[in-house]
């Protein structure tokens, strides 16, 4: 994310923040005093004092805290945010710019991205797909080489190849064409 949308989405955000009773006193106070002592070149003491003077109503002081940043630069938007985002996390994960963040993320997945993404195919598929992997570990233990067998474990893992990728059928193919007493 560019500098410079940090600025964009103060503007946007700026009517959300000030709305009486969306941040706190605590929460405003907690912020400006982040801004001041882990960034004192964003907020001098002189400003921080201004910012979090009770006697000034609390929209007020936001209101032009945020004008103050948006003044001074990208940078400081985005310890603004950095700040909000420690302090009031439910409160930045709500803000209109977010949510329009948000909705352009999905278009951004790529091709390899997708392919790490987890299914939506449910339980009853994760369920059949290791009933038949059970299944043929099953018939593979119990099969018994000495035994005279008519070759049905071959002609299941003959049949299961054809459903399977190239490594797969590789090794089920091989196990068909090794000998019954080899094992």
């Amino acid at each position: 994310m560019s500098d410079q949308m940090y600025r964009e989405r103060l503007l946007q955000d700026t009517p959300y923040l000030t709305k009486s009773g969306r941040l706190s006193e605590r929460v405003a106070d907690r912020i400006i005093l982040q801004l001041n002592r882990v960034y004192p070149q964003i907020l001098s003491n002189k400003e921080a004092e201004r910012f979090r003077n009770p006697q000034t109503p609390l929209r007020t002081r936001l209101s032009d805290l945020l004008k103050h940043l948006h003044r001074n630069g990208d940078r400081e938007c985005q310890e603004f945010y950095r700040a909000l985002r420690n302090n009031a996390d439910k409160i930045y994960a709500t803000l209109p710019s977010r949510e329009n963040i948000q909705r352009v993320e999905p278009a951004e997945i790529s091709a390899e991205q997708e392919k790490i993404i987890l299914n939506d195919r449910g339980p009853l598929y994760f369920l059949a797909c290791f009933s038949a992997a059970a299944g043929l570990a099953f018939l593979l233990y119990y099969n018994n080489p000495e035994m005279k067998s008519n070759g049905s474990a071959r002609k299941v893992f003959g049949y299961t190849a054809i459903g399977f990728g190239r490594h797969i059928k590789n090794i089920l193919i091989s196990f068909l064409e090794e000998p019954l007493g080899s094992q």
